[in-house]
């Protein structure tokens, strides 16, 4: 039963996901097993995408325009989330902000992380670049 029921959240993460991107999710697994969290080695923990061309400049007009700014109490995003080569990364508490989402139809509000990957080699040009495409830093 506990199984099953992971798989079907799982399952509904993974749809999420494929609405938000526009495209098949990779389902992530366990490279360890950690008794703490109950889980085994090769037990599916999670979904990804990486998104590249034309998908991924929708997906990034998408979030600057429409979904970051439907964050509640939304004053900016962190300047400081820069990894020290120039890429940036967020987290989103709840996948609602994105229009692709159905409220009514969402069994749980689930958060997910996003990595901008740029070819910036310094904090200071990704910031740059991030900043000429209106990226909504916090002043």
């Amino acid at each position: 039963m506990k199984r099953s029921l992971t798989k079907k959240l799982l399952d509904n993460a993974a749809a999420d996901l494929a609405a938000i991107s526009g495209q098949k999710p990779l389902i992530t697994k366990a490279r360890k097993s950690v008794a703490g969290f109950k889980i085994r080695q090769g037990y599916p923990i999670g979904c990804k995408v990486t998104l590249r061309g034309e998908r991924m400049w929708e997906f990034f007009e998408r979030l600057i325009t429409i979904a970051v700014p439907r964050i509640r109490d939304f004053r900016g995003l962190s300047a400081k989330s820069f990894d020290g080569r120039g890429n940036y990364s967020m987290g989103v508490r709840e996948q609602i902000i994105f229009p692709e989402i159905d409220y009514d139809k969402v069994d749980r509000v689930r958060g997910l992380d996003i990595t901008i990957t740029t070819t910036a080699k310094s904090d200071e040009e990704g910031r740059a670049l991030l900043a000429a495409f209106d990226f909504p830093f916090r002043k």
